[in-house]
């Protein structure tokens, strides 16, 4: 089972992260022998933060409480307030996910930290710009390894602009492989076209629609 620990901080960008916890938590486009998920709010403390768009979320669990195993999958999304050395103590924590073998999802502001940490400097990865990275994280020296896409993958790390939520979630939805192939892209081209037939053909991919 996936456990998917969804960090949450004041200012948290809601949606940058909208397209993978409805997808992961709803499970509805799932393929029949999907592993199961369970997904987890956590925080630098047990403390309600305010998002963004002015929602209240009460974490679910304090970093300590964290477990670790490569199949554990961390979730970063953009904020205003990532520079508030508060936040070190998950970026740590993401450090130990990469080690391990986990994964760690990281979008817009949350690039920075990473960046500041010096986890970007070796790996391929995106952000806003790499001048963007360079701004707001002086010791980033990754500039060899950043690719100008709205998402990355690279192994167990996927990055991305805060523009490419959409198919930032495409990527963790295809490392984690809770989707059939043809699925994932249906979801992903109707979501990106908003044209109608897509959602029909998104629906024929589904296991109900194939029994009758």
């Amino acid at each position: 089972m996936y456990t998917i620990y969804v960090y949450v901080l004041d200012t948290l960008a809601d949606w940058e992260i909208g397209y993978v916890t409805a997808e992961l938590h709803s499970g509805r486009f799932f393929k029949k022998d999907a592993p199961r998920l369970s997904l987890k709010t956590v925080s630098d403390s047990k403390l309600p933060i305010l998002t963004m768009g002015g929602l209240t979320i009460m974490p679910d669990c304090s970093i300590d409480d964290m477990v670790i195993s490569e199949t554990s999958v961390l979730v970063l999304p953009g904020a205003d307030t990532w520079n508030d050395p508060k936040h070190g103590a998950i970026i740590e924590k993401a450090g130990e996910f990469l080690s391990l073998g986990a994964t760690v999802c990281a979008i817009c502001g949350a690039t920075t930290a990473l960046a500041s940490f010096g986890l970007l400097d070796h790996r391929p990865h995106t952000s806003n710009g790499p001048g963007f990275l360079e701004m707001f994280s002086p010791g980033y020296k990754g500039q060899s390894f950043y690719i100008d896409r709205p998402s990355v993958a690279d192994n167990n790390l996927i990055t991305a602009s805060s523009t490419g939520a959409l198919p930032w979630a495409k990527q963790i939805i295809e490392h984690l492989g809770v989707f059939e192939a043809n699925t994932l892209e249906a979801w992903y081209e109707y979501f990106r076209t908003g044209e109608p037939e897509r959602f029909f053909a998104l629906m024929q991919t589904l296991p109900h629609s194939r029994d009758h």
